[in-house]
């Protein structure tokens, strides 16, 4: 199925509302809808969550230096009515994941971060022990290193919302089921599996979120050869209504049996103007039948620029940008949720898959 004929579910064009507000004393507002923001950090990763009751959690924090910073900022302060971040996740050891970190610590507080094990050396970057220490002594609340099967102890949401409930399924290639019922997966002997990635990517995190029915997925930068490992010979994810585009869209990511068994309706590429947006993913978002709108944040400015979602879709069409951010937003009830960007103005809303 080519992007160009995508089917969109009820498009609308929303306006940038802004979800709970942290009050004074810390105490917060309650809200009725589930937030999420891709914020643009040219290439890296940085996305934030907002609960109904205006808990906070970002999956990692773009590069080093001010610029990813200071737009993480601005989306959790302005945007979400912020006054802290409650928990940091960082997916791996890449700067372009926990770069932006430290700083950001100097910009807003950070109740805690969450992270898998520091080493003491990582093979593709011969400067990590120097890198790693800005990280290491930015200033935060707690520390949790993070273990698969485990979840993250959010407040309750109260009476009248669904469950919420943020699982790691996967650390440094140890995976648990998120599946309701585990089953065979599909295709699996479909595709040739990669030369072997030993870097930090193949042992990133695994994150799922369900709010009720609503189920996203973000799989940091995980890799081809391991990404077949969630859903081959058994499928331990099942089927999910959001996917959060691995490793930035590069080809060394994406098996499409992972997408085939993920099945999801919206996909969100956290790309660059020359970074990710491969030919070889875009082909594969291409060909899930599932997918019905596919974002970037970046357009690919490559000479292969012919490898992207429809313009419609991507939320910085020129290299040099203002850092527009994609935002979803699920309904009280989990059953629907809407995709914008609100920069052009543009969105549309969906039905969640029911499982």
């Amino acid at each position: 199925m080519l992007i160009a004929t995508w089917v969109c579910i009820g498009v609308i064009f929303l306006s940038a509302g802004k979800p709970g507000r942290t009050g004074r004393g810390g105490a917060r507002t309650a809200v009725s809808n589930l937030k999420i923001y891709w914020i643009d950090v040219e290439g890296g990763a940085a996305t934030l969550i907002i609960t109904p009751i205006g808990e906070s959690i970002l999956i990692d924090a773009g590069n080093p230096g001010s610029r990813d910073a200071d737009r993480i900022y601005e989306v959790a302060v302005n945007e979400a009515g912020l006054k802290q971040i409650d928990h940091l996740v960082i997916t791996h050891w890449h700067q372009d994941h926990y770069g932006g970190a430290p700083e950001l610590a100097k910009k807003i507080p950070i109740i805690e971060v969450l992270n898998k094990e520091i080493p003491d050396k990582l093979p593709e970057d011969n400067n990590f022990a120097e890198n790693i220490q800005a990280y290491q002594a930015m200033q935060v609340q707690k520390k949790t290193f993070v273990k698969p099967n485990s979840s993250i102890r959010l407040k309750p949401l109260g009476k009248g919302l669904p469950d919420l409930r943020f699982r790691f399924v996967g650390v440094n290639k140890e995976f648990f089921t998120a599946a309701a019922q585990i089953g065979n997966g599909q295709d699996c002997d479909s595709i040739t599996d990669k030369a072997m990635d030993t870097s930090d990517n193949a042992n990133s995190m695994v994150l799922v979120m369900d709010y009720g029915p609503f189920r996203f997925f973000d799989g940091g930068d995980l890799t081809w050869n391991i990404e077949k490992i969630l859903v081959c010979p058994q499928d331990l994810i099942g089927t999910v209504d959001v996917y959060q585009v691995n490793h930035h869209g590069l080809d060394q990511s994406n098996n499409p049996v992972l997408l085939k068994n993920l099945s999801p309706t919206v996909t969100v590429m956290n790309n660059g103007a020359t970074k990710g947006s491969g030919p070889e993913t875009i082909e594969t978002l291409r060909q899930i039948p599932s997918v019905k709108a596919a974002y970037q944040l970046h357009k690919n400015v490559r000479t292969d620029s012919t490898f992207n979602t429809q313009p419609e879709y991507i939320a910085n069409l020129k290299k040099e940008c203002k850092g527009n951010f994609i935002s979803l937003e699920v309904a009280s009830d989990g059953k629907t949720y809407s995709v914008s960007i609100p920069a052009t103005g543009q969105g549309q809303s969906f039905q969640t898959v029911l499982r």
